[in-house]
């Protein structure tokens, strides 16, 4: 497609486009997200509309304030001096019961409500200080609005009024039936739980426009990454890709910078601008017409520059429609997800992508998850040609909308599962750790139930005495999970067998719940072996419930549905979503319960998990070792048994079953499988020929990109590993393999560019006042040169054999790299590998005798 010339667009139709509020009293729609209108007073729902595919805006009418509840009456307030009835926002005390989930009773509490979120904060604090208790203070109001309206983001409602009424699909009869049989022993009120959250699970995703964008800022020095709290620099172009399959890009016209021959990305529209302004405002007016708009690190780079850009170039801040946020950026008219955050979500990087990627960078997403990266550029962004520029930017846009819908919208659709388990909006889920998705679900299931949320004080009673049980890992304050030491060698043919859903399934068998470990107020308890905790058998706590139903959903009904060939494929795919957003839930539930941070932290529950956890793998192992089954390893919940005969496997897993109440699934087998005798580091060729990597990789960090390619090549050798009788030609290749990376890098075969390790600065060099990092000695010497160098800057450097060691590219020659130091990192990279074939880097002394074993010419 022929690019087109813009000239600049009237401020009038801009500008009334940008300001109108989709505004709706009544719409049939999927709840997207909850904010809260400062102007307004009042909780805004963010909804998509299937009928215009657009996002509308629906302003509270059910009269929901800001409130917090304390065991202050009003008379005692004024009493001790704190009469909040005279603060500007008070508007009421209502008098209110709740049931306390410890206290195990009812108890009347206080309700002050407010007209301004903020004073809820400024008038806990005068509460408590006069000396009386204080709860549901420190919740975000528009969370208390979905929990108070116990409403699920991701499903379709219908709205009108003062009405929010779901519309989720109604008693599924086979569905159902599954259900009652899975959740036959649980209570009556357990069974109906389950038939609800059945109809939340088979309710299916909205399917609505997306748009990715990415746009691109000239820099005058090309490792300079610009500031967007000062916008210097214009943006030269951006490309928008949306769901339908449209590309566009817009560039700003520079004298000197021209087309070269050859066609332009096929089917895409390409506009040049005479106005920076004009292209921004028209940038910002497109990707507002779309529900949600998706980008990669967007929060912390593209739309902060183009808020801050569009005050530079003259438009007030009221015309241009983006928020800026404490942590985060969005719209005011539509929402954003930043994918750079998203992915960078520990439980999600680990549960549901299998560690497929390391490094949170979108060329590094997209090789693991996608199979192709980035354009590869030759000179900076600015220097580019248009034609390369538009392949460049465009191909980012494109990469990060793939992101979130490859695989019939697997991504978009985790989203999706996990704010409904999680009843948290979409811009809050996807940049917040899982702790927070499982701190949502369970304050919405107090509000369910009329409980009252106990403050982290009342659970700290609880756990009074302290871990039973002394920490082994650093920063932790309870015992965690065992991990058996491992051998040093190659093994043949190691299944691995995996306790499904371990310690779920303890917390669900053991009634594990902040309220019913160590509760003063139950008589009828069991103790927990090794740390000796007492768990309550009186009543059924809250985690136990909650965990135990997803676990069941998981392992009895979703699995199997995912995999069910009579289904159709979009169903099938919808349902490994459910099982893999359960996944992530179940698996980071007990966890949470022992991280400080968690707002219902409580240390005896994560110590009786893992001691519990511990008592299986015991026992397993015994058993094991009965049957003479070969155990070469085994970590948390996960077994590598060495060839082991498939009857006696059989009785191993009989055992587990009868005796635990577990099921010990087959997880992979290993054709071979490299250990190099340190914990949690291995390297296996599954029998499909898929490469698993523990532990034994290049340092991410500090690292010359030649290592990384080396180190790769070196696991393709491993990758051909089949039967013993392939050790010896295969160690045989490796080692030649290592000798000629260490000869390139002692003869610095090597160019600088490979030679050269890349960090970003994370602070103003200037503000390195102790120790100084090598890459920031490195900035410091091109500031001498009279290079201005700040935060965000990336600094490219050679290790040298000068008394500083360290030089940047730009000043460095080949003669200058210090082979030696490299010689260290070969070894970090490689060490492991040899470690498995007995071949120890550190048990021979000097180089010397090193050169005569592995870098034999």
């Amino acid at each position: 497609m022929e690019p087109r010339l813009q000239s600049e667009l009237s401020d009038e139709d801009v500008i009334l486009e940008l300001v109108r509020e989709p505004w709706v009293e009544s719409v049939r729609g999927y709840l997207l997200d909850v904010r809260y209108d400062g102007s307004l007073g009042k909780a805004v729902l963010m909804l998509y509309d299937p009928s215009s595919g657009s996002l509308v805006k629906w302003a509270d009418r059910t009269g929901h304030k800001p409130y917090f509840l304390t065991d202050a009456r009003p008379e005692d307030l004024r009493a001790a001096g704190v009469d909040v009835s005279r603060d500007e926002s008070f508007l009421q005390y209502d008098l209110v019961e709740k049931f306390h989930p410890i206290d195990r009773k009812l108890v009347k509490l206080t309700k002050i409500v407010v007209s301004d979120p903020l004073a809820v904060r400024r008038l806990r604090e005068k509460v408590s200080s006069a000396g009386f208790s204080v709860w549901e203070a420190d919740i975000k109001y528009h969370h208390n609005y979905i929990f108070d309206r116990q409403l699920i983001p991701g499903i379709l409602y219908e709205v009108s009024g003062a009405r929010i009424v779901h519309t989720l699909p109604l008693e599924m009869d086979d569905a159902t039936r599954v259900v009652d049989e899975i959740f036959r022993d649980e209570p009556r009120e357990v069974r109906e739980r389950a038939r609800e959250w059945l109809r939340i699970f088979e309710a299916p995703p909205p399917k609505l426009p997306l748009i990715a964008f990415d746009i691109e800022v000239y820099s005058p020095i090309a490792t300079r990454l610009p500031d967007p709290s000062t916008a210097p620099y214009p943006v030269i172009s951006a490309a928008t890709a949306d769901s339908s399959g449209r590309s566009r890009v817009v560039l700003l016209y520079r004298d000197g910078v021209e087309f070269t021959e050859g066609a332009l990305p096929e089917g895409t529209e390409v506009e040049i601008y005479d106005s920076e302004r004009a292209m921004l405002l028209d940038l910002v007016r497109i990707l507002q017409r779309y529900p949600l708009v998706v980008s990669f690190n967007g929060d912390n780079f593209d739309l902060p520059y183009i808020a801050r850009r569009l005050e530079v170039l003259g438009v007030p801040r009221e015309f241009a429609p983006i928020e800026l946020k404490q942590d985060y950026a969005t719209f005011r008219r539509t929402l954003h997800i930043d994918l750079h955050k998203l992915f960078g979500i520990r439980a999600l990087q680990v549960y549901a992508f299998g560690n497929k990627y390391r490094e949170l960078s979108l060329e590094s997403i997209s090789r693991a998850l996608l199979g192709k990266g980035k354009v590869e550029l030759k000179v900076p962004v600015s220097e580019l040609n248009l034609n390369k520029l538009i392949e460049y930017n465009l191909q980012d846009a494109r990469l990060t909308l793939e992101l979130l819908t490859f695989s019939n919208n697997l991504v978009f659709n985790l989203i999706i599962m996990v704010m409904r388990t999680s009843k948290l909006g979409i811009e809050d889920i996807t940049r917040s750790q899982i702790s927070n998705w499982i701190r949502g679900l369970m304050y919405w299931e107090h509000r369910r139930r009329r409980w009252l949320i106990p403050s982290r004080g009342e659970i700290e009673k609880l756990s009074s005495a302290g871990a039973r049980v002394g920490a082994i890992i650093k920063d932790k304050k309870y015992r965690g999970a065992i991990v058996l030491d491992p051998p040093v060698g190659i093994f043949f043919r190691v299944l691995v067998l995996d306790f499904a859903s371990l310690y779920p399934s303890l917390i669900k068998q053991w009634n594990l719940s902040y309220e019913t470990v160590n509760n003063p107020n139950c008589r009828d308890t069991i103790e927990v072996p090794e740390v000796g905790h007492k768990v309550c058998r009186e009543f059924k706590g809250i985690s136990n419930e909650i965990v135990g139903m997803l676990r069941d959903f998981r392992v009895r009904l979703y699995k199997k549905k995912s995999k069910d060939k009579s289904l159709r494929e979009e169903e099938r795919l919808w349902y490994d979503v459910v099982q893999s957003a359960m996944k992530v839930y179940i698996n980071a539930s007990y966890g949470v319960f022992g991280s400080e941070n968690f707002s219902l932290y409580s240390l005896p529950v994560a110590e009786s998990v893992t001691a519990l956890g511990r008592a299986v793998l015991r026992g397993t192992l015994e058993k094991s070792r009965e049957l003479n089954l070969h155990i070469v390893y085994g970590d948390t919940d996960s077994l590598f048994i060495w060839d082991p005969p498939k009857d006696v496997l059989d009785d191993l897993v009989d055992y587990v079953e009868r005796t635990y109440g577990l099921e010990l699934e087959l997880d992979k087998v290993f054709r071979a499988i490299l250990f190099s005798g340190l914990k949690k580091n291995y390297l296996g060729i599954t029998e499909e020929g898929d490469i698993v990597i523990k532990g034994m990789v290049a340092k991410k960090s500090n690292t010359p990109e030649f290592i990384k390619d080396e180190f790769s090549k070196a696991v393709k050798i491993l990758s051909k590993l089949q039967k013993p009788e392939d050790v010896e030609a295969i160690l045989a290749e490796l080692r030649d393999h290592i000798n000629t990376v260490y000869n390139n890098v002692k003869k610095k075969v090597y160019t600088l560019d490979q030679f050269a390790i890349k960090v970003m600065l994370s602070k103003n060099p200037r503000e390195y006042d102790k120790n100084t990092p090598q890459h920031v000695k490195a900035a410091m010497l091109l500031q001498r040169l009279g290079l201005t160098l700040s935060r965000g800057d990336i600094v490219y450097y050679v290790k040298t054999r000068d008394k500083l060691g360290v030089k940047p590219v730009q000043l460095a020659r080949l003669s200058d790299v210090d082979p030696g130091k490299y010689v260290e990192h070969v070894k970090t990279a490689f060490e492991q590998m040899l470690m498995a074939f007995g071949i120890s880097w550190d048990d021979i002394s000097g180089v010397r005798k090193l050169d005569r074993l592995l870098f034999d010419s």
